[in-house]
């Protein structure tokens, strides 16, 4: 789907058609709208192909007239009902002479904050402004999904407290791995950032390049939190890892005691059940006191040892 936004007054408004200085959305394009934007508005191929190859990484390239920004925008799925997945997608910003693209496979949170005017001071006649806000906007709900990712692993460990189910643990490990996936893109993101405050690839005037400045720092800090959540993570997993490991341990034991205990009667009764001569006191009720009291000492002894560990 290909759109079109200009910046109207104080707001973000839809074009029919496009106008110099107007913003192109471009979500999950056909082949013909791929075509389109090729021929139609001269756009680089490799760009195109590129920003919309899920498997490519953040970079900045620069062709002719053209520049490609790729970063990786943070979007987030439910799969079942307490089931949530985190996961990062390519955005692929193209800026030409009278237009800024932007190019995704799916649509996400960020593009429609700079649509309906959550994000303030949107000029799309100001293309590097526009960049710069769009990049502080996607650093924005990085840090959203991180406190997100944070509280659902309190909620998941407040479950596994209580009960241990494999729904909660395998949703534990989900989170783990998106958490290794938001390190990944935020670190190239970052990479991305530093070369656009070099000012080599667009021009950066003072006020861009402060607010540049100002997303470097968030990326720095979604970093260093996506960092302590996954320790945070990793260390409850091996904990609640250990505690079904003991648990396990003691059914296992209780298990074992009831083995032992069930075959002492069997053992007595299978010598006095033999037909052999010279036993003591070849009576019926000899070898059934004999069998409860043998049981009853080996029980203590092995509840006592327990007690004792």
């Amino acid at each position: 789907m290909i759109r079109f936004y200009q910046t109207q007054g104080n707001s973000v408004q839809s074009l029919e058609e496009p106008a110099p200085g107007c913003w192109i959305s471009v979500v999950d394009p056909t082949a013909q709208e791929v075509q389109k934007l090729i021929d139609g508005y001269g756009l680089d191929s490799g760009f195109v192909k590129s920003s919309l190859d899920e498997e490519e990484s953040s970079r900045i390239e620069r062709e002719d007239d053209q520049t490609l920004i790729i970063v990786d925008t943070a979007m987030s799925e439910i799969q079942t009902e307490e089931t949530i997945l985190f996961f990062t997608v390519p955005l692929g910003i193209i800026i030409t002479d009278d237009y800024l693209f932007t190019i995704s496979l799916r649509d996400n949170q960020v593009l429609r904050d700079m649509m309906d005017g959550t994000v303030r001071g949107v000029q799309t006649r100001m293309k590097t402004r526009f960049v710069m806000q769009l990049l502080l906007r996607i650093t924005a709900i990085y840090l959203q999904d991180l406190k997100q990712i944070d509280k659902t692993s309190y909620i998941m460990e407040q479950k596994l407290s209580s009960a241990m189910k494999n729904k909660e643990l395998i949703q534990m490990l989900e989170l783990e791995k998106s958490l290794v996936y938001f390190s990944t893109s935020l670190k190239a993101n970052e990479v991305t950032i530093e070369k656009l405050l070099r000012g080599r690839t667009i021009k950066l005037y003072d006020d861009d390049q402060d607010l540049l400045e100002d997303v470097l720092i968030e990326v720095r800090q979604a970093i260093e939190m996506s960092n302590i959540y996954s320790g945070i993570i990793s260390s409850m997993v091996e904990a609640f890892g250990s505690v079904i490991s003991n648990n396990l341990n003691m059914v296992m034991w209780k298990l074992t005691v009831v083995t032992i205990i069930m075959s002492i009667p069997t053992m007595i009764f299978s010598f006095y059940g033999m037909n052999t001569t010279h036993l003591p006191v070849p009576d019926t009720w000899f070898p059934t006191v004999l069998s409860v009291i043998v049981t009853l000492i080996t029980a203590y002894i092995m509840l006592r040892n327990k007690k004792q560990k």
